[in-house]
């Protein structure tokens, strides 16, 4: 007897289904309210990357010597700033730096574990992760496929953090921390987190100018001032027992704004004369710079974060009219008459339309994180831009924005890839060049030109 034949699948068949996998792929690489798996699996990427560069690649010796030096006096029982030194000079930190230092210094073994204090290191950039992509994901901004671009093809950031054993990272993700709560409206958990940022480095001052429009634009004038309460509160309880040995030799230690940096470091003014980058009136002029540009900015700044305050009364309301609708839903689909089989075909229905319709709306409120979110991001590029000196550690105190950033302006997708690219060869040239650090300052000028065009709109 001949053996049965195989029929092979429809044509047609084929196609649509190949046509669905090129939909569904579409969809997890274009669409930015798809952002979650892309996330998950450069979570894990991102896990596995950093462990294999802390296995296979030196670490390199910068500050952490010095910050155990420093910690070590504190420990010791010296409560005077002006004595608490290290290698590479006396501590120019606010207190919040000395407390969590302090634990490292125990933890790694008085900080000479260094391979243990590195996978602490890679932990915090997991954490910060988390906490950047949960941004992108709520803001629906930032397509997946540009996200595994930018997290792909950096190597500057992963050697700050895992190679390098910087504060930055751990000021930058309380700030992120804060963020997130200031998103969620969370506001004075959010100042509790944005103050201790504050006292491990003092670069997330930064973005002081936008937090207080946005106290003043979201709360009461009663809540601002409480907010504004809690970010002095933190800083005073923490700095208490060094205010009280030394009080002007902890604040001129741990917020000094005249602080002279070495030009040998400098990313952004290799191009100057070492008079010209020490001189106080070029200092002044820098100020002044940041100053202008806040002042160009801020209508736009101040409407945006209006816009969010008022926009997140409407997301509030209609989160209650769900929660509202879903009950009823409920109650109607239990109060008629139909058998148990109806009730429940009824009730999908319904709730099924009605969840369609929340969707949609809900990927239209996504637009209002935009509206907080941005502001942040350009104060803070403001203040690095007219930075008196970027080292290469400050990468990190906007690297995360970068991304969100370009895709705010009006560039093609090819130079806001190209602009992201230069800005990472700037930060990957050592040491710095003429041509780089005169590069870098365009390439933000080139941004911030771009998010004041769209912003304006």
């Amino acid at each position: 007897m001949a053996p049965p034949t195989i029929r092979s699948a429809p044509k047609s068949t084929r196609r649509d289904t190949f046509k669905r996998f090129v939909n569904v792929s579409k969809k997890f690489l274009l669409d930015p309210h798809h952002l979650g798996p892309v996330c998950l699996l450069l979570f894990l990427a991102e896990a596995m990357c950093n462990a294999l560069i802390i296995e296979n690649v030196r670490y390199t010796e910068i500050d952490w010597v010095a910050y155990m030096q420093e910690v070590e006096g504190f420990l010791n029982g010296t409560l005077d700033y002006q004595q608490l030194k290290g290698d590479t000079g006396p501590l120019v930190y606010p207190a919040g730096f000395v407390y969590i230092f302090s634990a490292l210094y125990f933890v790694t073994n008085r900080g000479k574990n260094i391979h243990l204090a590195q996978y602490i290191f890679l932990v915090l950039y997991l954490l910060q992760t988390v906490l950047m992509h949960r941004i992108y994901r709520t803001t629906a901004k930032v397509p997946p496929y540009a996200l595994m671009i930018a997290t792909l093809t950096s190597l500057r950031i992963h050697s700050i953090f895992v190679l390098r054993l910087f504060n930055d990272p751990v000021a930058v993700l309380l700030f992120y921390i804060s963020l997130n709560l200031f998103v969620s409206n969370q506001w004075r958990w959010g100042s509790l987190f944005y103050s201790l940022a504050v006292s491990v480095k003092m670069n997330i001052l930064l973005y002081a100018p936008c937090l207080l429009v946005a106290y003043l634009t979201n709360l009461s004038y009663r809540e601002s001032f409480l907010n504004l309460a809690i970010c002095g509160l933190v800083q005073l309880v923490l700095a208490l027992p060094f205010l009280y040995a030394n009080p002007l030799g902890y604040l001129k230690g741990s917020f000094d704004l005249g602080r002279v940096f070495d030009h040998t470091w400098t990313v952004n003014y290799r191009f100057l004369p070492r008079e010209i980058f020490e001189n106080k009136y070029f200092h002044m002029g820098l100020l002044l710079l940041h100053v202008a540009l806040l002042v160009v900015f801020m209508p736009a700044l101040r409407r945006f974060l209006s816009s969010f305050a008022k926009l997140t009364v409407v997301s509030n309301a209609f989160n209650s009219q769900c929660e509202e609708e879903k009950r009823r839903i409920r109650k109607r689909a239990d109060g008629t008459g139909l058998k148990a089989g109806q009730k429940r075909s009824r009730s999908k229905d319904s709730q099924e339309s009605f969840y369609e319709e929340k969707l949609k709306l809900q990927n239209r409120m996504s637009k209002i994180a935009q509206l907080l979110i941005l502001p942040f991001f350009v104060t803070n590029l403001i203040g690095v831009a007219c930075a008196r000196s970027i080292h290469y550690q400050f990468y990190a105190w906007y690297y995360h924005s970068l991304l969100y950033l370009v895709f705010c302006t009006k560039l093609s997708k090819p130079s806001k890839f190209l602009l992201l690219g230069l800005i990472e060869y700037c930060y990957k040239t050592y040491p710095s060049t003429n041509f780089s650090s005169v590069l870098l300052h365009v390439c933000h000028g080139v941004l911030i030109f771009g998010l004041f065009q769209s912003m304006k709109a």
